[in-house]
């Protein structure tokens, strides 16, 4: 039998005929939207418009059905994928249950655990009110100003002196009637004291300061995210080069014309730093000035002191950081403790004591002996190396040596230039001490040559070294390396040396008068130098030998005089002849330190790489001479 067809009909359905089913009704599709209005204008609250504005474009699109399917073929990867997951999941379940039917199986390690159904979840929600908002406003009057004026003459003035004067000595005859009486004025007096000068105690100067850091750190937040946080994204792409990010600007009014010509970092608060000015135009000589800056408080010095005639050098002491010693135009060295409030030194040579007669170049810190004495050195034009002991009530000076014009050794003067002798002595611009031997110093001349010395010969020389023709500005031992050091001269030219060669190793043309160079702190192989067109170049050795990885134009219309490496961070710190110092953030590139190794110390790697450009070096040398 053939099964039978019922029709039902649900309740609600259109009941059509058979004439209406067979119509053909045609629809045509347009592309305006019929529920929206061909003119449509909007009301603009803005202030300055208050009116409707015609809108001229609206969206005619009209979604009849949209749904979104989740099938996938059965031929593709993800399905493949999903049917053996379920067939692996059906084989764990069998297997589960019939480990439950027998007990060895589960000795064997198989799990008993049997899947439940992960579906079997329900949501619930719910929904609570929101408490209306409520805004409070209060409205106060302002205080009542008064305003008060008045003028004052000498004599009203006088006047005043002599009734308060009058007023004190009645005062002090009463009190010498009875002494409780006296005691109990002075704790009055003392309180009262105590009330008026919270404005000027210690512990209220010591919150202006935190409050004008934490205001300075709002008002610089870019440029101390910039210190923290910044690194280079280009040196992932390059490993020739890097870049220099300018940060934070040291000045202040009262050294606006005055050349920067010393920057010390502080040995033992790395945000600390000290700068001198002075003037390298000896034609306009004028008072000096010292200021303390630190890093959390860009706008203002933490400690200022001036000086009758300009600074020349600064530094501080290695084991006492609040000694700070500094060299003038005038040959006069002093010794300031920036914990004093006082603007007067606390040593202070004078002609009595051996100062010297022109100015002093540089000073050098000595770490503290045996017997406990704090000593530095200083050098000058008049052909000096100085040894300063800091006694208990003076100075006390011990010239090392005296740098004489001939070149002295075993006994016997050069025959080349007779006539030096009667020239006098030889002008000292700079010198640096030996990280590794005490005893052992190095001295740039105003004639371009350097001389090695020791503190146990003062009437010659051990080595002199020719290569520069005019003034050298600054030398520096390596920070690693016991035998090599940098010098940077007014010819253009920084060159490397080694103690044991009297030719240098490499010379390196920066096409203007080099102002100062300097090592860095992290790695033997990297030294940066400032120029007078402004520039910073800062080189690898490791990475290129002919080519600074960065040669960054830093200021305009100004000449940089003197750079600095911080000991611990990646800043360095340039001053120029206007008074600016400028803070500096390296790049990766410009800061790269090689990796450790099993069995050797920092300073073994940094020689080895140090040793290994100068065995290139001198090879290269061998080959061009042959």
């Amino acid at each position: 039998m053939e099964p039978q067809k019922e029709y039902v009909v649900l309740p609600g359905t259109l009941q059509l005929t058979e004439d209406e089913k067979s119509q053909v009704i045609d629809r045509i599709l347009k592309a305006t939207n019929p529920n929206i209005r061909s003119v449509v204008v909007h009301f603009s609250h803005r202030k300055d418009e208050r009116t409707y504005k015609f809108v001229p474009t609206m969206d005619q699109t009209a979604i009849h059905f949209s749904e979104d399917g989740n099938s996938i073929k059965r031929e593709s990867e993800e399905a493949k994928k999903q049917f053996e997951e379920r067939d692996r999941r059906a084989r764990e379940l069998a297997l589960a249950e019939e480990a439950e039917r027998k007990p060895e199986l589960v000795e064997q390690g198989v799990s008993t655990k049997i899947l439940k159904n992960q579906f079997n979840f329900c949501d619930r929600a719910s929904q609570t009110f929101n408490n209306p908002m409520r805004d409070r406003a209060i409205m106060t009057e302002p205080p009542p100003i008064i305003t008060f004026s008045s003028t004052a003459t000498q004599w009203e003035i006088y006047d005043a002196y002599v009734e308060d004067m009058k007023n004190q000595q009645a005062a002090a005859s009463k009190q010498r009637g009875a002494k409780k009486e006296e005691d109990k004025k002075k704790d009055v007096q003392q309180s009262i004291d105590s009330s008026e000068d919270i404005l000027n105690s210690p512990s209220m100067l010591s919150s202006l300061k935190r409050m004008e850091r934490m205001v300075n750190q709002n008002t610089f937040n870019d440029i101390t995210d910039d210190y923290k946080y910044w690194e280079d994204a280009a040196d992932l792409y390059k490993d020739d080069g890097g870049t220099l990010l300018p940060l934070w600007k040291f000045t202040s009014d009262k050294v606006k014309k005055k050349t920067v010509t010393s920057i010390c970092w502080n040995t033992r608060y790395h945000d600390l730093f000290a700068v001198g000015y002075g003037s390298y135009d000896f034609l306009k000589r004028g008072p000096g000035m010292i200021h303390c800056f630190t890093l959390k408080n860009p706008s203002f010095p933490e400690f200022t002191f001036s000086t009758e005639s300009g600074v020349m050098c600064l530094d501080f002491h290695p084991q006492h950081p609040s000694l700070l010693a500094c060299g003038l135009y005038d040959g006069t060295v002093m010794v300031f403790d920036v914990r004093q409030k006082s603007n007067k030194p606390i040593y202070q040579s004078t002609v009595k004591t051996g100062k010297h007669t022109d100015p002093v170049w540089q000073v050098y810190w000595q770490k503290e002996d045996v017997p406990k004495n704090l000593t530095f050195f200083s050098i000058s034009s008049d052909g000096r190396v100085t040894n300063w002991t800091l006694s208990k009530t003076e100075l006390q000076y011990t010239n090392v040596i005296e740098l004489k014009l001939t070149d002295e050794k075993d006994g016997k003067a050069d025959p080349a230039d007779p006539d030096a002798a009667l020239a006098g002595l030889s002008g000292g611009s700079c010198f640096d001490f030996n990280k590794f031997q005490d005893s052992i110093f190095i001295v740039g001349t105003e004639e371009g040559k350097i001389r090695k010395c020791s503190k146990a010969y003062n009437s010659q020389y051990l080595e002199t070294y020719e290569g520069h023709y005019m003034s050298v500005y600054s030398v520096q031992w390596n920070k690693f390396h016991p035998n090599v050091f940098l010098s940077a001269s007014a010819d253009w030219t920084v060159k490397l040396w080694e103690q044991n060669t009297r030719k240098p190793l490499m010379s390196f043309d920066l096409g203007s008068s080099v102002g100062e160079a300097a090592w860095a702190p992290y790695s033997s192989t990297v030294f940066a130098a400032v120029t007078a067109d402004g520039k910073v170049h800062v080189y690898d050795l490791n990475e290129n030998k002919h080519e600074p990885m960065c040669d960054q134009l830093v200021v305009r219309k100004a000449k940089l005089t003197r750079i600095c490496f911080n000991p611990k961070d990646p800043i360095i710190l340039v001053g120029d002849d206007r008074g600016t110092v400028l803070s500096l953030k390296l790049s990766p590139n410009l800061r790269k330190m090689t990796k450790l190794e099993e069995g050797k110390t920092r300073q073994d790697i940094e020689i080895e790489k140090l040793n290994k450009i100068i065995d290139v070096t001198r090879k290269d040398r061998e080959l061009m001479e042959k």
